[in-house]
């Protein structure tokens, strides 16, 4: 059974693909096909406000892309060098949160010491937060994307513990989606299931996969990632078959594998 997975490709350095080495444990043909590009905005007021660790309470990440932002600043050499000398170490001294182990992991590439990452979602995390954080401490650092959800950010403000948000990333639609949509369409026919794994997916892909399908795609099960994705997908009016008990390739394949032998 052929599965599309609407995501970018792990980096080839590491290896296969978790998601593609899991479907294949249950003989699931899977493809990847990138949807996202992301353009990075505001570095230079991101260094700057890094500069100044004395002026806030620690720094929140929900996104890879926010860290990918940092790592972007600090191939300058000058900046590198004042991370390394001394604001690496002033930030250490304060809380650094975080969501899921991707992010986690670039955190520790950046030299800090991740905290929350069993949070599952920006909801959990701001419950976490707000149990560590007093109200009206110095603010938090946020670096987010221009399509935060604002879970995280109200649940700390009715809280009263201040949040300063910085936009340093936008994601846009990868340029050679249609045409990779097409050719697996022409190629690979009907897969059995599409998984979506962000709601930026479903606004990009969605078009295409109706107008590629026909009236064939009443026969596709629909998967999500998480439940954030699995709300944007049925606001779009597709029938979810399938969401992840927790976004692992372990719990994708699992969910997966059981709605694609369920009776329709």
């Amino acid at each position: 059974m052929k599965v599309l997975l609407l995501k970018d490709p792990k980096d080839k350095d590491s290896g296969p693909d978790p998601y593609i080495k899991e479907l294949g444990l249950y003989s699931l043909e899977a493809t990847l096909i990138p949807v996202l590009s992301f353009e990075f905005l505001s570095l230079e007021g991101l260094f700057e406000k890094l500069s100044h660790p004395e002026c806030y309470g620690g720094l929140v990440f929900t996104s890879p892309r926010a860290l990918e932002a940092i790592k972007i600043c600090l191939k300058e050499n000058s900046k590198k060098e004042a991370w390394s000398k001394s604001l690496k170490q002033m930030w250490n001294m304060k809380p650094t949160y975080v969501v899921g182990k991707a992010t986690a992991s670039l955190v520790e590439e950046i030299g800090l010491t991740p905290q929350g990452e069993k949070c599952g979602n920006a909801e959990k995390l701001a419950e976490y937060i707000c149990s560590r954080e007093k109200p009206n401490s110095s603010a938090l650092l946020f670096p987010c994307g221009a399509l935060k959800r604002e879970v995280l950010p109200t649940v700390l403000r009715e809280k009263g513990v201040p949040l300063e948000s910085l936009t340093v990333y936008q994601t846009i639609q990868h340029p050679d989606l249609q045409e990779s949509l097409s050719s697996y369409f022409s190629q690979q026919g009907i897969p059995a299931s599409v998984v979506f794994f962000s709601p930026s997916g479903v606004k990009f892909c969605l078009q295409h996969i109706r107008k590629l399908s026909g009236d064939l795609i009443s026969h596709i099960k629909f998967a999500a990632i998480g439940p954030t994705t699995a709300e944007a997908m049925e606001a779009a009016g597709i029938p979810v078959s399938c969401t992840a008990g927790n976004p692992t390739p372990q719990d994708l394949a699992a969910g997966l594998h059981q709605a694609l032998h369920s009776l329709p």
